[in-house]
């Protein structure tokens, strides 16, 4: 089969690779229709996530058909439609038994693409596929569905649900990518009093309002000030951090409140400066996460209702073959305007940073 293997940082192929097979009885083999593209792959190609090792298929995010499974597997069958979840839970170690699937012991948690073979190829092993994958209500297309995979699981679970939005709140998203947009549209389920988002591009500015946001702010413009002015100068109730940055952690932390909430969603590939000497005082609680995906079954049906915006984040679809086209959309997003990158659907003939209800 063909898969898009990496080889190194900046090396990477859309090649020839061996076809999975089941390895053990809990294992699902899952034809790849829809695969998406994540920043996290971004940062691999980067080397910023050194226990990925050259040779291994890139991706966490799929939806597909199950064409085999292991002896063991009871939940689905083949022929099913599923959504594979970034994240894969053995569902008996103490941490799945607890439901933070992401910290799994017993050989889950982030492996997909990360340290065994991923979601970007024609096929792939779904280990323990009875919590890995999920079936697909049939009012979800594969476009829409598999940005439940990650970025809408991720956005809520470790933006929403950690920093704990509340009804009334003043919610600041910084970074206004896929994460961070779907950070408003999830935060918007609470009820807050406003969102304000903040970015450097203004098209992503643009989306943000279109997702939910009330107010926006250019990162290179004082957004402290623009937070103070909505806030009577107390700062955010919820700071969601979307970026990944040293400057965007650190903004962060100037514009929360005394008491309130910095939830950390983006991925970190440098050391950032933590300022006790200013936030000791300010009863300011800092979380970081990676996701659990508890929240997918939800998002699904949230998702089939019509109550989450997941298909209008994406403003590309390529052939499954055109994969190194796709990354380098993907990459240059500030001058493609890209947002999420599917592939396997039928390519747009245009390119739109959003798309209307």
């Amino acid at each position: 089969m063909k898969a898009y293997v990496f080889h190194g940082p900046g090396r990477s192929a859309w090649e020839d690779v061996p076809d999975p097979g089941v390895q053990e009885p809990t294992d699902a083999i899952v034809r790849v229709d829809d695969v998406t593209l994540c920043g996290t792959d971004l940062h691999i190609l980067k080397g910023d996530v050194p226990e990925v090792r050259p040779g291994t298929v890139l991706g966490h995010e799929a939806v597909g058909e199950i064409v085999d499974v292991g002896g063991d597997v009871r939940t689905v069958r083949p022929g099913d439609r599923v959504l594979v979840s970034c994240i894969t839970a053995c569902g008996r170690c103490r941490y799945c038994r607890e439901g933070t699937y992401g910290q799994c012991r017993g050989g889950g948690g982030w492996i997909l693409g990360h340290l065994i073979d991923g979601t970007q190829a024609e096929y792939v092993r779904v280990p323990y596929a009875d919590l890995s994958v999920h079936p697909l209500p049939s009012a979800l297309d594969g476009k829409d569905a598999v940005l439940l995979a990650d970025i809408f699981p991720t956005s809520y679970e470790v933006g929403v649900l950690n920093g704990h939005v509340r009804p009334g709140d003043t919610v600041a998203v910084v970074g206004a990518g896929p994460v961070g947009l779907a950070a408003v549209a999830t935060a918007r389920l609470f009820a807050p009093e406003r969102i304000i988002a903040v970015d450097l591009a203004a098209a992503r500015l643009e989306a943000a309002k279109h997702f939910g946001a009330d107010a926006v702010a250019d990162a290179r413009e004082a957004p402290e000030q623009l937070v103070a002015d909505l806030t009577g100068g107390l700062g955010a109730d919820v700071v969601v951090e979307a970026v990944g940055v040293p400057e965007t952690f650190e903004l962060c932390t100037r514009i929360v409140r005394p008491g309130g909430h910095v939830a950390n969603v983006g991925v970190h590939g440098k050391p950032v400066t933590l300022h006790l000497e200013d936030l000791w005082i300010k009863n300011v609680t800092i979380t970081t996460g990676l996701v659990d995906t508890y929240s997918t079954p939800t998002l699904l049906r949230m998702a089939a209702a019509g109550r989450l915006p997941t298909g209008q984040l994406v403003t590309h679809t390529f052939p499954l073959n055109h994969m190194e086209e796709a990354y380098d959309v993907f990459a240059r997003a500030a001058d493609t305007g890209a947002l999420k990158v599917v592939l396997g659907e039928e390519p747009h003939e245009e390119v739109v940073p959003y798309r209307a209800a």
